[in-house]
């Protein structure tokens, strides 16, 4: 024992007795320590992956494959998928894409010549003995005890595998080294992991065997014929790695223990059940599962299993295959909650957003301010071209109501009441705030329609996080601007032809001046009497002072109703402003963000249409 202890040089024992110690090739194959590069890109990884580079990262990276470009290119889609899913949804919902994603920066540093397959099978189905055979050396136990194999060990045809084996966590102690034989050749740069039964009674077991399974690059699942169709196998392991189809082997072992035409037919029903597994067949030059009879007791088809296994190694594709898998089968759990079958992609449509400002102006009162703006415009009218008489005697009650007004006011004070300024009615006032919660409601029914329930959520809560302040902002817009625009004592702009009109009532005043001295005269006996032209003159005067009001008040009808249409037009605009600011440039911009993660899932998912790996 002393003697191998001691050892130095790089080659194993005869596959009995596990390497006694470390060998510098036991550090990661890229040459540097753990976790060291760990912010490298995915190119890195995709060569590792797909077989590009050599044994202890020596030689010199070759292109990327086009099946690892593909697979480059949906890893970066996938990681930016989560982080910009990151705070949309919750942690446990992205933790299988954050596991695909650290699998796969995990095999970066790790050698790209190697092919790890696992054995896995049911208690009695043969698979260490399978392994032994393919090893040519007896390394895992077998027996009648079940179960025999306690913990996974490994078999390497090659250098370099430490790493791997490492990831496995399968110790120094279990790790072994083939027969050197002409046709362990043949498969060299596969390492073997003979696993634990998968429905041992112990726990433990199974747990080994299902970390296994998530790390290795291809499996060889070994069933016998009693047990080939075991509800266990099928619905926990074979079902839901269907889309892993491509690097998935099915053995029918113990095929000498079937008589005749037998085996065929147990082969035939097997072929059936991992159809309706979903799992694709490689008939026929096909890509996907290979299932193929044999007998690991004697020898008989495991050759075959031997070339096929080689073959698949020399490939060195099997672990770009299995994350691409990994990639498919995340894409599927993903695709509810990033799309929406039925529906078009999300937005504000044109009607919407036209209902939504609608709504804030209603809640303004736009309309009626724009009514009182023009009630405003056709008053100052009224006073500018009115007659003297009509104007002077509204001066005279303006002076007074101010003074009677004033009086109240101090008695009011006196009283201890004090003034009280004009509020909005409690009514009104809720009643514009229910027209704002409901505007917003609408316009965030309209935005999600099409889109999945988490993403919808956040739409959702972007558009009441906007409209928590928008009744206050639009209250004091309606305050501002909406008073301003209809308070009385404003004058609004004039026409070109208000200076005639008032020439036009000062010249009916003076025909009436003119017309009362000169009958006056007639009185007095200044002038001689001719009473029928200073009467016609009054007359005239009396009667042109209203015709020229009315007239007024006629053409004054198309610039106020201008007028108060514009100031509606205004304060809508100021609403809408402050809607669009609040409410629908949030919701667009996370309308927008939803679309980008959309794309990403599309390149994601872009692998998963194949026919190749699942039965559609």
């Amino acid at each position: 024992m002393t003697a191998l202890t001691d050892r130095t040089d790089d080659r194993w024992d005869d596959g009995l007795i596990a390497r006694s110690r470390p060998l510098p090739l036991d550090r990661p194959e890229n040459g540097s320590e753990p976790g060291e590069g760990a912010d490298e890109g995915d190119d890195a990884l995709v060569r590792a992956v797909s077989g590009a580079g050599s044994d202890g990262g020596k030689a010199p990276s070759t292109p990327l494959s086009p099946e690892g470009q593909a697979l480059r290119l949906r890893l970066d889609a996938l990681r930016q998928l989560v982080g910009l899913s990151r705070t949309r949804l919750d942690g446990k919902t992205l933790a299988e894409a954050g596991r695909v994603l650290d699998e796969a920066a995990a095999r970066r540093g790790l050698s790209a010549q190697h092919t790890v397959v696992a054995i896995a099978g049911a208690t009695g189905s043969g698979k260490s003995t399978l392994f032994n055979s393919l090893a040519g050396v007896q390394i895992s136990e077998t027996g009648l005890r079940r179960p025999t194999t306690a913990a996974p060990i490994a078999c390497s045809w090659s250098d370099g595998a430490a790493g791997l084996l490492d990831r496995l966590e399968i110790p120094g102690r279990l790790r072994r080294r083939p027969r050197e034989t002409s046709e362990a050749e043949a498969l060299r740069g596969m390492v073997l992991v003979d696993l634990p039964d998968l429905d041992s009674a112990v726990g433990a077991h199974r747990d080994h065997v299902d970390r296994v399974l998530a790390l290795v690059d291809a499996v060889v699942w070994v069933v016998d014929p009693e047990k080939y169709a075991d509800a266990v196998l099928h619905e926990r392991y074979l079902r839901p790695l269907a889309g892993h189809a491509e690097v998935t082997f099915v053995v029918l072992n113990q095929v000498d223990r079937l008589p005749g035409e037998s085996a065929d037919l147990v082969l035939d029903d097997l072929r059936r059940l991992l159809d309706e597994d979903g799992i694709a067949l490689g008939e026929h030059d096909e890509p996907g599962a290979t299932v193929l009879g044999l007998s690991a007791l004697t020898g008989e088809g495991v050759g075959e299993l031997r070339e096929l296994l080689g073959q698949f190694t020399q490939e060195k594709g099997a672990a770009t295959r299995r994350i691409s898998a990994d990639v498919d089968r995340a894409a599927v759990r993903l695709r509810p909650l990033y799309v929406a079958d039925g529906h078009p992609g999300p937005e504000i449509g044109e009607t919407a957003r036209a209902e939504f400002e609608d709504r804030l102006a209603e809640a303004v009162g736009a309309y009626a301010a724009g009514l009182a703006a023009e009630r405003a415009w056709r008053r100052n009218a009224g006073k500018a071209c009115g007659t003297p008489w009509l104007r002077l005697w509204r001066w005279y009650e303006g002076r007074r109501a101010p003074r009677t007004l004033a009086g109240l006011a101090a008695l009011a004070a006196i009283g201890g009441r004090g003034a009280v300024a004009p509020e909005t009615p409690a009514e009104q006032e809720v009643t514009a705030r229910q027209r704002v919660e409901q505007a917003v409601r609408v316009v965030a029914d309209e935005a999600v329609t099409g889109l999945p329930d988490p993403w919808a959520q956040a739409v959702r809560e972007t558009a009441v996080r906007g409209a928590e302040h928008l009744p206050e902002a639009l209250d004091e817009i309606a305050v501002t601007l909406g008073a301003a625009l209809a308070v009385p004592g404003v004058k609004p702009p004039r026409p070109t032809w208000w200076p005639a009109a008032v020439l036009g009532q000062a010249a009916m005043t003076l025909l009436q001046i003119f017309g009362g001295l000169w009958l006056a005269g007639q009185i007095v006996g200044v002038l001689e009497p001719r009473l029928m032209p200073p009467v016609l003159l009054m007359v005239a005067g009396i009667i042109g002072g209203p015709l020229v009001e009315w007239a007024c008040s006629i053409a004054a009808r198309g610039p106020a109703r201008r007028y108060g249409q514009d100031a509606e037009r205004r304060l809508r605009q100021a609403a809408a402003g402050c809607g669009r600011a609040r409410v629908l440039e949030p919701v667009a911009a996370e309308l927008l963000r939803y679309r980008e993660v959309r794309e990403q899932y599309a390149t994601v998912a872009a692998g998963g249409s194949r026919l190749s790996t699942t039965r559609q």
